[in-house]
């Protein structure tokens, strides 16, 4: 009985191994296709490859409208993570530590912008918007990626409230410690990486968001896709492709950063939790 129990295993873990490679090969083969593409020497992205140039980078960082996209990126990026981040762990904490009727309608509202198509998003965010002048201007922009991305602290310190001892704010409001003090010097650092994970998660969020631009930004506040979007309809050319190895490359950065503080999280919980 033994024999064809291991032979079964054996099968499916040949089958899971390569279902696997078959999925990292369809969600890395258009990235590293187009890597070699944006260092041709050739104005069209054509294979094979004519030669090695860096000409196409310098180009992003020569072109003034490139330049103002990245400004333009981070200008709304940059707050709109912050006021992502603020209200989704609030939201969090106030979900994972409190009880009332209604809680679950809460908690789907809250993720709504993950499920529903940001098209939806975007119409509905501009038809909300209009009649307090709130289109076309970095305050609306920042405002709705805001919305779009507080979902991702919500979820992610929720996963990190998971195993809060709540005995520990019940032991420090019973030594006096106001309210302040127990988030700061108690939940705050166990649940930081959760928070961390969740910033750079809306932050990307935010960096590679297009539609909401295209209908509630003016023509002076291009962000990077919204260059992009207009490159590949215009002039499609490789300086597309660099940019795209670039945004690349920074999710792979924010993707290790993310894998750093799961890491560090994990570190502590079972730090806390004790031998």
């Amino acid at each position: 009985m033994h024999g064809p129990k291991t032979r079964t295993e054996q099968i499916a873990r040949i089958v899971l191994i390569t279902a696997a490679t078959l999925v990292f090969i369809f969600l890395v083969a258009p990235i590293l296709a187009i890597m070699p593409l944006s260092v041709n020497d050739s104005e069209f992205l054509t294979y094979p490859l004519r030669g090695f140039t860096t000409r196409w980078y310098e180009a992003v960082f020569a072109s003034d409208k490139w330049r103002i996209a990245v400004v333009n990126s981070f200008l709304i990026g940059l707050p709109a993570t912050l006021i992502a981040t603020v209200l989704g762990t609030l939201a969090a904490i106030g979900l994972s530590l409190a009880d009332f009727r209604g809680k679950a309608a809460v908690s789907a509202l809250l993720l709504s912008p993950l499920v529903v198509p940001i098209v939806i998003v975007a119409v509905g965010l501009y038809f909300f918007f209009a009649p307090f002048g709130l289109t076309q201007s970095y305050t609306g922009l920042i405002i709705a990626h805001a919305a779009l991305g507080a979902p991702f602290p919500v979820v992610t310190v929720t996963a990190a409230l998971a195993s809060f001892d709540r005995n520990l704010i019940r032991a420090a409001a019973s030594l006096g410690a106001p309210p302040i003090t127990v988030f700061r010097r108690i939940m705050l650092p166990l649940v930081a990486p959760g928070v961390a994970a969740g910033a750079l998660f809306a932050f990307a969020t935010s960096f590679d968001e297009v539609v909401t631009v295209l209908l509630l930004g003016a023509p002076h506040q291009r962000t990077i896709p919204r260059e992009m979007f207009s490159g590949l309809r215009d002039s499609f050319n490789p300086t597309i492709a660099a940019v795209a190895v670039m945004l690349t490359l920074v999710a792979v950065l924010l993707l290790l950063v993310v894998e750093l503080l799961r890491a560090r999280s994990e570190r502590m919980r079972q730090q806390s939790a004790g031998p």
